[in-house]
């Protein structure tokens, strides 16, 4: 896309800024950085804890790990790939009452992002060794209906990319 997602401009701000603010009701939020770790943190303005993934080659799960090996002890985790800059700050704080369990946002019947999950699944996902979706699968959710499409915008190409922007233009 000529830019790291995460530094790729939505309402204004570059994917990780925004997501950063989205997860402000949480107690902490942790950034995982990879690929091009030096220039996406030049480029976030808030305020997070920063972790760089040493191995981003290993794919998504190995991100993960890192985000959730960093804050282990927690009684819940909530996460997202950078790729979902348009969740709305009032999903999270739907999710956040169900800390201790395992909880999916839905909207019109469709699942998304954040996913929070527990420290049970916490310690599965760090000792997985295959996707974190087999994780995931492997255990019944709650799900928690929300008002907020933003959970299923997953900005994975140019295309996406474009019609995220033609829907900010739309509002």
């Amino acid at each position: 896309m000529g830019s790291p997602k995460a530094l790729l401009s939505y309402k204004g701000r570059n994917f990780i800024d925004t997501l950063i603010d989205v997860f402000a009701p949480c107690d902490e939020t942790v950034v995982v950085l990879g690929y091009d770790a030096d220039r996406v943190c030049a480029g976030i303005t808030s305020s997070a804890t920063i972790v760089v993934n040493p191995h981003p080659e290993r794919g998504q799960l190995s991100s993960l790990q890192c985000g959730v090996a960093a804050v282990r002890q927690a009684d819940a985790v909530l996460f997202t790939p950078v790729d979902y800059p348009a969740i709305s700050s009032g999903t999270v704080v739907q999710l956040l009452p169900y800390a201790g369990a395992f909880a999916m946002p839905r909207y019109e019947g469709r699942r998304g992002h954040p996913v929070l999950i527990n420290r049970q699944l916490v310690e599965e996902i760090i000792g997985c060794n295959t996707s974190a979706r087999d994780v995931i699968r492997a255990h019944e959710p709650v799900y928690v209906e929300v008002d907020d499409p933003g959970i299923l915008e997953d900005v994975d190409d140019p295309a996406a990319y474009a019609r995220l922007m033609q829907e900010v233009m739309a509002r």
